[in-house]
């Protein structure tokens, strides 16, 4: 029996050779794409459609048709692909939107007719353009996942999406629409169809930038709004290879392997299994795709619940309708049915949960040991490990802010990772109002653990950077965070002391300011090496505390300046503030705070995913009470700049 899958369920194919059938409301134009684990194609020559219809593992079908038939040979797709997607386009001339006819039909099945899995594409509206399924490659097995993720702006910003610059999507939906409205004629195929050479070029591993499935891919920025939900991103810029030498040789062993594997169990989780072009990009990438997994499994769960309650208050209903029968034994007969029918299928939900959460809790134990200083928890040896006594010689690819899990799993922990560097700001809020569990502390107890956040954040980055590659600057112009900087003052790795006062606030902003504008203007003249020699060119991080206290007209003019202009040449904003307080300047300080991405000092479920909007818990990861690790670490940051 075929699994019947929901937006965002997951199911294991048993077979690699797998027959796909699209049945559609209107002719429909079917195209498959061959994607990294992201979803990012390298360019045309990735997509199958009917002006280049083969690829290696897949033909697309030819033209537009209200029923679609091909193959897949997963085993023939090259070592780099992890994902084959269907695309379902509404071709020129037909219907101007999905909304108008009757819903499409996608089944997966084995090569002698048996349906593995199947998905009807529902609640699409404005869409001219859909990513149907995709089967996906994961630690050495492959699973198909019902996507459903519609484009209004059509197959143009479908490529976009997945990873194709803009001019190039656009003139590859026009190549394909312009194939499909070509005449029937014994001449050539029209140039406008003629097939995309391949490049010779490596198919690269996996880009810098992820773009997440429709949401943004890594889409678009995620947005912050400070008070409700932030819609948080693993998102990243796209690398860019401009060097002609080969790619780097094949993956290296990685840092902690399962153990051999018996026949029929699943696949066993290794650390690093994931695409890239270091250890550390690997692991980056592997924990992306555990929290894709992670929202997609519970998403698809919740579906399901609610598939099963709307469907028990149908059969209800029904049941009712008909006064005769609402009292007795046939409505008390069709009432134990209905609720039986329901429990069963939350059941199968549940289990279907309950196997992809293990087998992630099995990632997540292999996966945490792994990582480097930079991904791990404070608490993680590697923090101690006397191998790790210096400072590296490279910026890291990521930053560890903290946990997130959801409420079906709370011990489930996935690491919230940030690219470096940073594109936006951070915004510790110590404020009250907003958060159940910040209203359940003691202001002052929210106030410290806010700055003891802010803090640690400091010490990591400095930490995981070479020494004269980052510098820390801080205004504290009341005094309230000096017992949290004690130990930063005490190192002597701040850039200077922390600034106090509006004075100390106003020369500190102007160094900064300056700073952005001197490299900016040395930027778009072509001449970085003819900046001012006491210009410090490394990565600034600026901690601003209490903020407004302190800040004129003149001052929060210069913070959003910084805010808005200094990531662009390596100036970043953490504030720890209470909104609050600020709103004395009204809406003239909303796009700062738009700008920041809001982190609690507490546990608390402000944060969504870009795919389904799940309201994450936040953990913040702080040193473990007692310990010293935070003054171990500056001691060793303080010897390497000595």
């Amino acid at each position: 029996m075929a699994a019947e899958l929901v937006r965002g369920q997951n199911h294991a194919l048993s077979e690699h050779r797998v027959r796909i059938t699209v049945s559609a409301g209107a002719p429909v134009l079917a195209l498959a794409s061959l994607g990294d684990e992201r979803g990012a194609v390298t360019g045309p020559e990735g997509v199958a459609h009917p002006g280049a219809r083969g690829l290696p593992g897949v033909e697309a079908p030819e033209g537009a048709a209200a029923r679609h038939r091909f193959a897949v040979d997963l085993d023939a797709v090259a070592a780099e692909v992890h994902r084959v997607a269907v695309l379902l386009s509404l071709p020129p001339g037909g219907p101007d939107r999905f909304g108008a006819v009757a819903a499409s039909h996608v089944a997966v099945a084995g090569t002698d007719g048996t349906e593995l899995a199947e998905y009807t594409l529902t609640g699409l509206d404005a869409e001219t353009a859909v990513v149907a399924l995709e089967l996906y490659r994961r630690q050495g097995a492959w699973k198909v996942r019902a996507v459903g993720q519609g484009y209004a702006d059509g197959l143009a910003a479908l490529f976009a999406d997945h990873g194709l610059a803009a001019p190039v999507a656009s003139d590859l939906a026009a190549r394909v629409h312009a194939c499909v409205a070509a005449p029937v004629a014994p001449d050539p195929v029209p140039a406008a169809c003629d097939p995309v050479p391949v490049s010779g070029a490596p198919y690269p591993g996996t880009p810098d930038s992820a773009p997440a499935p429709g949401v943004p891919a890594p889409g678009p920025a995620p947005a912050s709004v400070p008070a409700g939900d932030t819609t948080i991103s693993y998102a990243h810029p796209r690398r860019r290879r401009t060097s002609t030498e080969p790619p780097e040789p094949a993956p290296q062993p990685a840092p902690q392997a399962a153990p051999s594997q018996q026949p029929g169990e699943a696949p066993r989780p290794v650390a690093g299994d994931a695409a890239g072009w270091s250890m550390e990009e690997r692991l980056y990438n592997q924990v992306w795709g555990m929290f894709e997994d992670l929202a997609r499994a519970v998403a698809a769960y919740r579906g399901a619940v609610d598939f099963a309650d709307s469907r028990m208050e149908r059969e209800l209903d029904e049941v009712l309708s008909d006064p005769r029968h609402r009292l007795g034994g046939p409505a008390n007969a069709g009432r134990d049915t209905a609720r039986a029918r329901r429990d069963e299928l939350v059941e199968r939900a549940r289990a279907v949960l309950d196997r992809d959460l293990a087998q992630l809790v099995a990632e997540s134990e292999v996966i945490e040991p792994a990582l480097p200083a930079s991904y791990a928890r404070w608490d993680n040896p590697v923090w101690h490990d006397d191998r790790s006594a210096g400072l590296p010689e490279e910026a890291p690819l990521a930053l560890r802010l903290g946990d997130l899990h959801l409420p079906e799993r709370p011990a489930l922990r996935i690491p919230m990772l940030v690219r470096l560097p940073l594109e936006r700001g951070l915004w510790i809020d110590n404020g009250r109002t907003g958060s159940e569990a910040a209203m359940a502390m003691d202001t002052d107890r929210l106030r410290r653990a806010a700055m003891d956040m802010a803090v640690a954040h400091a010490v990591r980055l400095l930490a995981v950077h070479p020494a004269d590659r980052f510098s820390v600057h801080v205004i504290d112009a009341v005094g309230g965070g000096a017992a949290s900087l004690a130990p930063l003052v005490r190192a002597g790795v701040l850039a200077a002391p922390p600034a106090a006062g509006p004075a100390g606030v106003t020369e500190t902003l102007a160094r900064l300011t300056r700073r952005v504008d001197l490299v900016q203007m040395a930027v778009r003249a072509g001449a970085p090496e003819d900046l001012p020699s006491d210009v410090d060119t490394a990565d600034q991080l600026l901690i601003v505390h209490d903020f407004p206290h302190g800040f004129d007209d003149r001052a929060v003019t210069q913070l959003r300046y910084l805010a808005d202009e200094g990531p662009a040449v390596g100036v970043h904003l953490l504030m720890v503030a209470d909104r609050d307080e600020a709103s004395a300047y009204g809406p003239l300080l909303d796009p700062l705070w738009r700008s920041l991405m809001r982190l609690s000092p507490v546990s608390d479920n402000h944060l969504a995913d870009p795919w389904v909007h799940h309201a994450w818990t936040f953990e913040p990861d702080l040193p473990p009470q007692g310990s010293r690790v935070l003054e171990q670490v500056l001691e060793r940051v303080g010897a390497a700049r000595r």
